[in-house]
């Protein structure tokens, strides 16, 4: 459950980083930046929430992060060069923590169930 759980935060944190360079620096849809970044914003409502391992926040967000997916699948599909490569990063870093969240949910929910069992 920890791997799980790290996976998740590691994912979240490159999601934002990569959000934010994006449109700030590396290839950002103005010169100078752009106000799309705000787009990470709403990734950091669960960074609490996933250092302290509450089931619910991994439930919730592994919902949120598939408006990034399918974000990274559009701009992969129609933009070239660095913007391309950063829209794959998206991709991959989007589906690594719905993976881990959805993974940490289920885990968390059979350990839950133990301990209930248990009393």
């Amino acid at each position: 459950m920890k791997i799980t759980r790290l996976a998740a935060l590691v994912s979240l944190l490159g999601l934002i980083l990569l959000c934010l360079g994006w449109e700030l620096w590396l290839a950002p849809l103005r010169p100078g930046g752009s106000l799309l970044a705000l787009k990470a914003l709403p990734l950091v409502a669960p960074l609490a929430g996933v250092l302290a391992g509450r089931r619910y926040t991994f439930q919730w967000s592994s919902m949120l992060i598939l408006a990034y997916l399918a974000e990274g699948v559009t701009r992969a599909w129609s933009e070239r060069g660095a913007s391309q490569w950063l829209a794959a990063a998206e991709i991959v870093l989007s589906l690594a923590y719905y993976s881990a969240a959805v993974a940490y949910a289920r885990l968390s929910r059979s350990s839950a169930s133990a301990v209930r069992s248990a009393e």
